[in-house]
């Protein structure tokens, strides 16, 4: 089942329609008929199962079947704070972290990036980022496309994660794993989580003392990790957690 999004002044009591890019898409290429099943979910968040009913070059007409179905987002919001990377896996973390269910990201310069953007790519690079969250978030299904934000500076990153519920920091040199099961365990459904990942040349020390006393540092393991696996693995740990804090909500008989 393909997925769509529209704004919500698309979306009428029975009908929804779909206009733009979408449509060369559905009729071109998908090449979609009357009838075919499409999953819609509009900007504020509503999930629907619609067929396909009227197709012409400026729009298509989707007949709502059903509302409300069952929505594809977290229980609670992981906010991505990502050093910026070199080449394209600043695009790799951006598509894996969308089909894991972050809710934002805020590209961050830090101490020991190697890529340094001026504003003008930067800003190239942030609409190409978005884009590129927008097909991931149809790819996964997801009720909502995550905003990929302008790139901050690593202070404005502390401050910014400080409004979080949880505030994590994967750091190569710490120790142990007793923290990183702890900060897990310490979720809570519905709220919010900050992760703040490294660049390739890693954390500074003065980065690590900035948010040693205000966030919780733990460990992804014993081996070092490239900046995009770091994302992916620390991203992968909080989904199964919150998936799982959700299914014993709404199954008595899980346990763990």
């Amino acid at each position: 089942m393909h997925q769509f999004f529209v704004e919500d002044d698309q979306v009428g009591k029975d009908f929804i329609t779909v206009t733009g890019a979408d449509v060369n898409h559905i009729k071109n290429v998908l090449r979609m008929r009357a009838g075919e099943i499409v999953r819609v979910s509009s900007r504020g968040g509503r999930d629907f199962k619609c067929s396909v009913s009227e197709l012409t070059d400026t729009f298509v007409q989707l007949d709502i079947l059903d509302s409300d179905i069952a929505g594809t987002e977290l229980a609670g919001r992981i906010c991505l704070f990502q050093a910026l990377p070199k080449g394209d896996r600043m695009e790799y973390v951006i598509q894996k972290a969308v089909e894991l269910g972050v809710y934002e990201i805020i590209p961050v310069a830090m101490k020991y990036c190697v890529v340094r953007l001026d504003e003008k790519k930067a800003q190239a690079k942030v609409k190409r980022w978005q884009a590129i969250a927008e097909s991931a978030a149809k790819q996964a299904k997801r009720s909502r496309i995550p905003i990929v934000h302008p790139v901050i500076s690593y202070a404005e990153a502390v401050s910014r994660a400080m409004e979080c519920d949880t505030r994590l920091v994967p750091y190569e040199n710490e120790d142990g794993m007793r923290g990183t099961r702890e900060a897990l365990r310490g979720l809570s459904p519905g709220g919010s989580v900050s992760v703040m990942i490294g660049p390739e040349g890693g954390f500074s020390e003065e980065e690590i003392a900035a948010v040693r006393d205000k966030m919780q540092v733990i460990s992804l393991g014993r081996r070092i990790l490239r900046t995009d696996t770091a994302a992916v693995a620390t991203l992968s740990l909080l989904m199964l957690q919150m998936e799982m804090m959700e299914g014993k909500e709404n199954d008595g008989n899980l346990s763990g």
